[in-house]
């Protein structure tokens, strides 16, 4: 059976990152993708140049339509913007816990642009994270919702993580994308321990999109039945080959997307 999994994120019309990206993401890994839109960003490559908001009603409209009519196996959560949004997020999903949900706390796009409002920095940690299967903060986000300063060590990953989990995730995923040196580790936390990923640092500056990537290709894992380490495990090889093959596409003048279809177009074209 083709699994269902349900995206709530904002738009990135170039394509790389947000709703686009994730639904790029689905289709890469074997699931069938559908979309909530939070927010209308107008970008590109090189950075974020405006953000018009959907009301926090027409949001919860949207979910409730999903779920109303299509059996959902997986839901990633993504840029939320507000507290109101975010309000209307939690509000929508409280009564739907059985449903495995991704929670990547969007705070700031590629090029440094603001997406969510300090304000609602508190519901997410409160009423969404709570939510959460796995919460999958970068660095400076797991700073941001810890009121910390950003980690610099492994060791600094592994007790924010443990951290975040006690706001109410069953498990959170820390990426270490941001870490000073050659390697990429990301440090997983769940109630049985810590558990590290280890990865190369792929030499390229196309990395538009990574956290939106990851975060749905572990969504629609947690759809087809893995459990959070197996999840872990696939989207991040599957991310890691996205971004190994970045450069093989042509889009924009800043930081390219990643190749969310490098095995497909691969096998196509040969």
């Amino acid at each position: 059976m083709i699994r269902n999994v349900l995206s709530i994120a904002g738009s990135d019309p170039s394509g790389g990152a947000g709703i686009q990206a994730d639904l790029k993401a689905f289709s890469a890994r074997g699931v069938y993708g559908m979309a909530v839109m939070t927010a209308l960003t107008a970008q590109n490559t090189q950075g974020v140049c405006g953000v018009h908001l959907v009301p926090a009603a027409f949001v919860a409209d949207q979910i409730a339509a999903v779920l109303a009519d299509v059996r959902v196996d997986a839901i990633k959560i993504g840029m939320i913007a507000t507290a109101e949004i975010a309000d209307a997020v939690a509000d929508a999903l409280v009564s739907h816990q059985g449903i495995p949900i991704v929670l990547d706390p969007v705070m700031v796009a590629k090029g440094g642009a603001a997406l969510l409002d300090p304000s609602a920095v508190d519901v997410l940690t409160k009423r969404l994270s709570p939510l959460a299967t796995l919460l999958t903060p970068n660095l400076p986000e797991a700073a941001a919702l810890l009121h910390v300063s950003a980690a610099a060590t492994r060791s600094d990953m592994a007790e924010q993580a443990d951290s975040l989990r006690q706001l109410g995730p069953k498990a959170v995923l820390v990426k270490g994308g941001h870490l000073a040196g050659d390697e990429s580790p990301d440090v997983l936390s769940t109630g049985s321990g810590l558990t590290w990923f280890e990865a190369k640092r792929v030499p390229t500056a196309n990395t538009h999109g990574t956290g939106c990537t990851l975060s749905s290709a572990l969504a629609a894992e947690l759809a087809k039945g893995a459990s959070v380490h197996e999840a872990v495990a696939r989207a991040k090889a599957y991310l890691a080959d996205a971004v190994a093959h970045a450069d093989g596409l042509s889009v924009g003048s800043g930081h390219g997307p990643v190749h969310h279809f490098h095995a497909l177009w691969w096998a196509a074209s040969a």
